[in-house]
């Protein structure tokens, strides 16, 4: 680290505030469920009624296994109001920028030497403070935090894009296929005596959510998206009928998913098969929290597999194991984006592969398992405590309405678009993610100055 920086410990710059933490039992915050999130160590676990901090402070794990595995960051700051069990160190800010950096500086520091317990890591407090950290002037200090700020908020920016393109693509899915606005639209127009042409238009108006006058503006201005418009609301019937699953539109059929689709588990690995190679594991890393795929989450493999358990990109993954404390992950669905890096992409024994008899089903599959309804179902053919597992049965066994063919068509034209920029915006993050990474070392030993890795933002930048 750089000669010129001071060692201090964390007491020194930060102040301690562990003796606030106020651990809840999950029954107790049953009971109190609401609005405030309820931090452990490794992030929000649940949501509950009140809050004991206000304001912004930095969290670091004091136990589990994440001490070890960093699946997921063992330093995060946690904003606003919020409640903190005592599995998570937290501390306040003494010096401007401390908690940014400190941050940043654990992200990339061993902990392996200040970690005890051979079953359950722990880093005490005690261990913690022992630490000695180069903390660089004020000045300087706001300057690092500054760059490595920019690229954080730049890749936070497209998460959260990526988030708002997924609840649209999600909104048209529950709209046609599970609120089935479209045929209701129709079916109320003419129970009320319209015409065929009314119900139609009704059904525009639920599809696209234009009014009359909007539409007719649309017709004269872009006729083409006019005549698509049209087209896929005339694929929407204008009746239900029964089913087992109570009322379906009609010409609408009952599937489970295991009539129209394999379902694959994927490869049980060793630790040895873990090295540099052409092959990468899909795991449980690859999802994220509620879904969606992760490109950080590949592990590299040499061992042998069968090529059923190959996956590439557009293929529709399922997690079959979770090991986050609020089950954020179990049976929840994600889309495989390809990696230039690796020749072959194959799940791991804890992901399985949903291969559809037809291909154009995907983007389908895909919004129905993230249905509430998908997720209920998924939750009830869990078991485990520390470690969930959900039955291999669970998703083949699954069963919903099916949709026409020309619907299930229509709706992949309009998501794909989406999942498009989706795919777009991780590898984008992911390039600002290793170029902050690499950034990051650097900046904390004082081998790279500020101007030089400016220039290096504004290389990136002219790209």
């Amino acid at each position: 680290m750089s000669a010129d920086w001071p060692l201090k410990r964390i007491s020194e710059v930060a102040q301690f505030l562990n003796n606030k933490r106020v651990p809840l039992k999950s029954l107790d915050r049953e009971k109190r469920q609401g609005q405030y999130p309820y931090y452990g160590a490794s992030g929000i676990v649940d949501h509950i009624d009140d809050f004991i901090f206000d304001g912004t402070y930095l969290l670091i794990s004091e136990d589990g296994e994440n001490l070890r595995t960093r699946n997921t960051p063992i330093a995060f700051k946690a904003h606003g109001k919020f409640w903190v069990n005592n599995h998570a160190h937290i501390l306040g800010e003494k010096e401007e920028g401390i908690l940014d950096y400190l941050e940043y500086y654990f992200s990339q520091l061993d902990l392996t030497p200040y970690i005890t317990g051979a079953v359950q890591p722990k880093l005490n407090k005690a261990n913690l403070d022992r630490i000695e950290i180069p903390v660089p002037p004020h000045h300087e200090r706001l300057e690092i935090n500054r760059v490595l700020n920019d690229l954080t908020d730049k890749i936070q920016l497209n998460h959260q894009i990526n988030q708002t393109l997924e609840q649209m693509a999600q909104a048209i899915f529950k709209s046609w296929f599970v609120d089935f606005e479209p045929v209701k639209a129709k079916i109320a127009v003419l129970e009320a005596g319209g015409s065929a042409a009314d119900a139609e238009l009704a059904a525009m108006q639920a599809i696209s959510g234009k009014d009359a006058d909007l539409l007719a503006q649309m017709a004269a201005e872009k006729p083409e998206q006019y005549a698509e418009l049209q087209a896929t609301a005339a694929l929407f019937p204008t009746a239900m009928h029964n089913s087992e699953l109570g009322e379906i539109p009609e010409g609408w059929s009952v599937s489970a998913l295991g009539d129209i689709a394999k379902i694959v588990k994927g490869k049980s690995y060793k630790s040895a098969e873990l090295s540099n190679s052409a092959t990468a594991l899909v795991t449980l890393k690859s999802f994220n929290r509620g879904g969606g795929y992760r490109l950080d989450g590949l592990k590299e493999y040499t061992g042998k597999y069968k090529p059923e358990q190959e996956v590439s990109a557009g293929d529709l993954i399922i997690s079959y194991t979770d090991v986050t404390q609020a089950a954020d992950v179990i049976g929840k669905p994600a889309m495989v984006i390809g990696d230039a890096r690796y020749e072959h992409l194959v799940i791991s024994l804890d992901v399985a592969v949903v291969r559809p008899q037809d291909d154009s089903l995907k983007p389908y599959l895909y919004g129905l398992a993230k249905t509430d309804d998908f997720q209920f179902h998924t939750k009830s053919f869990t078991t485990g405590t520390t470690v969930l597992h959900l039955a291999k049965n669970a998703v083949p066994d699954y069963q919903f309405p099916l949709p026409t063919k020309n619907l299930t068509d229509a709706y992949a034209s309009q998501v794909k678009p989406l999942f498009s920029l989706i795919d777009n915006q991780i590898q984008e993050g992911r390039s600002l993610e290793e170029l902050r990474d690499a950034l990051l070392p650097k900046l904390l030993s004082g081998e790279l100055t500020l101007p030089e890795a400016e220039n290096q933002l504004q290389d990136v930048a002219n790209v």
